[in-house]
């Protein structure tokens, strides 16, 4: 936790920074797979996105077989350098987002917290909803994903692209929905319909 929102770590009393820019990227493995374990809230909340990745393509799964099988090495260059990455943060930071679709955010989010949400969805199957950091999370990836697109301005696509990869660990559900076969994504389409622009 330290290393996710500090960006320092301790080690024997003393406190050592991490170099910036620092990523932390992990793999989770289907929870129902013997030793895997779910990870706690606060953990969860630290990562910006939670991104499901499914099985290659038959023609990608060929070219991994082919490229990992043989005596050929795959060599991979470097595109961007740390401070290359640091000034793309901080262009992502001035790509612009109305003041409607802040709001928009803000109330998507608050939404997920089952206590004094008003969706329906929520009320009846959410266990714990997602945190201000949420919030940063999605304006932040909707800003970059406008500036990847040639965009100086964040769209209601960008927050909508970005909502369920932003949203999907940190909206728990309770054990009605897991009996109903629902999911987090479920709770996102459904606070996607129901919150207001």
């Amino acid at each position: 936790l330290e290393a996710m929102q500090e960006g320092h770590v301790t080690y024997a009393g003393q406190e050592h920074a991490l170099p910036k820019p620092f990523f932390l990227l992990a793999t989770q493995n289907p929870i129902e797979q013997s030793g895997t374990y779910p990870l706690p809230e606060a953990q969860l909340d630290r990562f910006l996105l939670y991104v499901r990745i499914g099985y290659p393509t038959e023609q990608e799964e060929m070219a991994v077989l082919s490229g990992t099988t043989g005596t050929a090495r795959a060599e991979v260059q470097p595109q961007l350098g740390g401070e290359d990455i640091r000034q793309l943060q901080q262009l992502v930071r001035q790509v612009s987002l109305s003041p409607e679709l802040l709001g928009f955010v803000n109330r998507l989010v608050r939404a997920t917290r089952p206590a004094t949400s008003t969706v329906k969805f929520i009320q009846d199957y959410g266990r714990w909803g997602a945190g201000p950091r949420a919030g940063q999370a999605l304006i932040l990836c909707a800003k970059a994903r406008a500036l990847l697109q040639g965009r100086f301005a964040a769209t209601l696509d960008d927050i909508r692209a970005l909502a369920p990869p932003v949203l999907r660990h940190r909206v728990l559900l309770n054990f009605n929905a897991e009996a109903e076969n629902l999911t987090p994504d479920d709770a996102v389409a459904e606070l996607l319909k129901a919150v207001a622009v």
